[in-house]
């Protein structure tokens, strides 16, 4: 079917930090930007009110990503790094990288100085039979999509 173009499958991608592959999660939330909003009124030239909207401050969510829990502390040492106060060592330029069934790079987020705000460990309970998941939250001071 010459022209077709399906959409991209939501489960294959990475995460790579300062160019390194770094891991693989289930779950990727946090791909936006926003700008606020700032209204202002005029009167116009028969007196009514009109409302303008114009963009205000850019802003973009944490990136929050889950994975099955490993034996890899990458991620864990990454944020004790925060921890101990080393926030200039812990920022890190990275991405989001999604992939085809063909495993060939299809689209890139870009982000910018990000370092794990969060991590968190898995919730244990002997009742489920489901995979143990830990969270990491990466803030950051930017995002753009690339590819």
């Amino acid at each position: 079917m010459a022209g077709r173009v399906d959409p991209l499958t939501g489960y294959h991608f990475y995460l790579e930090l300062d160019g390194l592959a770094e891991a693989q999660f289930r779950e990727c939330s946090g791909l936006d930007s926003e700008s606020n909003i700032i209204e202002y009124k005029e009167a116009a030239k028969n007196g009514v009110t009109v409302i303008k909207k114009v963009p205000g401050e850019l802003k973009w969510s944490n990136i929050v990503l889950k994975r099955g829990i490993t034996n890899d502390m990458k991620l864990w040492e990454w944020r004790k790094q925060i921890e101990d106060g080393n926030v200039d060592k812990a920022r890190k330029n990275g991405s989001i990288v999604l992939y085809d069934q063909s495993n060939n790079e299809v689209a890139r987020y870009n982000f910018e100085n990000g370092w794990p705000s969060k991590i968190t460990g898995p919730q244990l309970n002997a009742n489920n039979n489901d995979i143990a998941i830990e969270e990491i939250t990466i803030a950051h001071e930017g995002l753009k999509r690339v590819k």
